[in-house]
Order: structure tokens, then sequence, then C-alpha cells
């Protein structure tokens, strides 16, 4: 038995996830009465939302009150590369759409929910968001007031005593090792959460929307195999699929499963860690890029919009494309990094071309049936995104600090 565990240890962990990925189809097709066992993706899953943002906010606040002046970090790389993967990803899914356009079935009996009005609502919602409490905003998982309040706390701490920030690093350290313990779980988290997928939505409810399934998960695959390949390879200026595949195996499948980028934060600094990143660059870019780089959201408000368009018979010219594909854009940005966060911006973006609120609701009803595949890809995409990208902002710099050696010599 301590043979097969060790040798179970020593397994990478994305080969660990598979053996739980087949056992949980295993299970759900052999005892799908056993609802027992969908506990362990339910605690999984809590256990990563638990410990994420008081992650966020220790690693963030001693990365800062530690960071040495004249060290450069990557974030205004970084943040161009969210907003151009956010902006292409509404494009293209704007384009598909006309090349592929979709009608709907639209359903009825969905009520109980309350989109934002507007774009102005959504931006005045992220600026609350920036001067939350930070009691509430660690309750609530918001991050950007998480950050704010952490990037505040550690340029308070600069001038700090060295044993405050010793202190300050070990919580850290204590809080990322719990991280691991939980991360080592995730094979049987990945069990019930497949167990649960499969029994509870199973695959007959998703027949008849199989061709809006294809363009929403065909842009998001466009996105990740194509369009952020080219944007990785124009600034690393090499073969950009290594990098890409590894971002989607480690990052993508827990992500995946998790349908959550809040939950995939401490699972991507763990990542980040063993590329060897800078710290004081990764420990703010992960967790924001979970709120706001959201190429996998755009694709979805944008085809579910030009799906409610085609159905109810609009006539959309180019110009009124393109501004979906900003409004996506922006609209992403302030979908929450929860399952299902980004169908609550649909209306908004209906509002666009004048459709019935009514008629927006009942298209978001049919962003939850579809869900199952919908929020799975379009979390794989944002959150591996955001490795993606960490990574490459700083392999970029790291390229152009050899260049410049090489002409100085």
């Amino acid at each position: 038995m301590k043979t097969l565990i060790f040798k179970w240890n020593q397994a990478s962990l994305v080969k660990r996830i598979l053996v739980g990925i087949i056992a949980g189809i295993v299970l759900a097709l052999a005892v799908p009465n056993a609802t027992g066992i969908t506990i362990f993706g339910s605690l999984f899953v809590s256990a990563l939302k638990a410990v994420a943002p008081i992650l966020v906010l220790l690693i963030v606040m001693s990365a800062i009150s530690r960071h040495k002046k004249g060290h450069e970090t990557n974030m205004n790389r970084i943040l161009v590369l969210y907003g151009l993967s956010t902006f292409l990803a509404g494009l293209i899914a704007v384009v598909a759409s006309f090349i592929f356009p979709v009608s709907l079935s639209l359903v009825t009996g969905v009520t109980d929910l309350t989109p934002p009005d507007g774009i102005i609502e959504v931006l005045k919602t992220l600026l609350f968001k920036v001067v939350d409490n930070p009691i509430n905003a660690l309750m609530n998982a918001n991050y950007i007031g998480i950050l704010t309040w952490a990037i505040f706390l550690g340029i308070a701490l600069r001038n700090a005593k060295d044993h405050t920030k010793d202190l300050l690093a070990n919580f850290s350290d204590a809080v990322s090792q719990i991280v691991k313990w939980v991360i080592s779980l995730a094979p049987l988290g990945i069990m019930g959460l497949v167990f649960d997928s499969i029994t509870a939505n199973g695959l007959s409810s998703l027949l008849d929307y199989g061709k809006l399934l294809l363009v929403l998960i065909g842009c998001m695959l466009f996105m990740a195999f194509v369009i952020n390949p080219l944007i990785v390879y124009l600034n690393i200026r090499r073969n950009p699929y290594p990098l890409v595949l590894y971002c989607l195996k480690e990052s993508g499948i827990t992500a995946f499963f998790t349908r959550s980028s809040a939950a995939n934060i401490p699972i991507n600094m763990r990542l980040c860690e063993e590329m060897k990143l800078d710290k004081d660059t990764y420990s703010v870019s992960i967790p924001l890029g979970a709120t706001i780089n959201m190429a996998g959201a755009a694709v979805t408000i944008s085809v579910l919009t030009l799906a409610a368009v085609h159905t109810v018979g609009i006539q959309v010219d180019f110009g009124m494309a393109f501004m979906l594909s900003l409004l996506s854009a922006v609209a992403a940005a302030g979908a929450s990094g929860v399952a299902g966060g980004s169908l609550l911006l649909i209306p908004l973006a209906c509002s666009l071309f004048g459709i019935p609120n009514d008629v927006a609701i009942q298209v978001v009803g049919v962003g939850f049936i579809i869900g199952v595949l919908q929020d799975s890809f379009e979390t794989a995409l944002n959150s591996s995104s955001d490795l993606l990208f960490t990574a490459t902002a700083e392999f970029a710099k790291e390229r152009k600090e050899s260049k410049e050696f090489v002409i100085n010599t």
C-alpha cells in the first residue's frame, strides 16, 4: 500500500486528474444513484474558493511589501494582452455568428434573474468593488476589492520592520502550503464533479442546441489554438505551442471541471511558482485576470446575443456588429469569476439591438441549459489565458533584455 501511495504521489497532477475523470465517468454509468459521490466535487470547489481570497490578500501584500525599487513588473504588457485577447474573442464570435447564423427555440419560466440595466451600471459596480469593505470583500470573494486592499497595505508595509515582513511572508507561505494540500485532492474532486455533471445534466438536453454549442465551442477553440498562440508568438518570437499546450493542460483541465476562474486562482499561482515567474507580477496578474481577462465570456455574450438577433429577425450592419464586439469585451470584464457569470450580461448586449428584456432573459435560460459545456469551455479558456499571458509577458521581457545585451556587446 505504501508503494502504491508513493507511486500515486509521484505521478503528475494531470495524470492523476485523468484517473479521476475516468473514475467519475465509470461511476456515473455504473452507479448513477450513488449521489453521495458528488460531495467530493462540492468540497473540492468550496475548499479552493475558501482559500483563494486569503491567499491573494497575503501573497500580494507580502510581494509588494518586499518589492525593491527599480524592479520592474510586466503588468502593463499583461493588461494589454488581457484586453486584446478579450476584444478579439468578441470579434471572432461576431464573425462566426454571421458565417454560421443560429436561431433559438426560446425557453419559458426564467423570471428570477436580475441583469444589469446598462454598461454604466457594470462599470459602477466595478468601481464600488474597488472601495469595498475588506472583510466583505474576503467573504464575497470580491477580487478587485481584495487586490486593492492588498496593494495599498503592501505599499504601506514597505517601511515596516523586517520581522513584520518576515511574519507576513511566513503566513503567505503557510497559506500556499494549504493550497498545495487542497490541490493534491484534485483527482477526488474532479471525480465528484464529473459524476455530478453526467448524472444531473446528461447530454440529451444539449441535442436541441447542437449548432449553437458548435459555434460557441468552435470560437473558444479557435481563440485557444489560433489567436492566443499568434498573440504569444508576436511577443516572444518563437514557437508558442509548447507554452500554450502546457497552460491548457495544467490550468485548463481543472478550470474546465470547476467552472470557476476564482477557484482556479490557487492552481494558476502554483503553476507560476513552478515556472519560476516573477512573484511580484503573477501575485497580481493571476487574481486580476480571473476578474477581467474574459475572452470566453466575450464569446458567450456575442454568440448568444446574435442568436437572439437572428431569432427575432433583426438586420444588423457591420457598425452595430463592431459595437457588439466592444461592448462584449467591456461587459465581459464585469463578469464575475464564478460559474455562469457571463450569462447575466447577455440582456445588456441584447439591449444594444432593442431586443425586449423578456426575450433576452429567455436567451439566458438557453445559456443555462447548455452551461454544462459552454461554461466549462469558457472557464478553461479564461483561466488558462491568465497563466499564458502572465508567462508570455515575462518571456517577452527576457527576450528583449537578451536582445539588448547582444546589441550592446
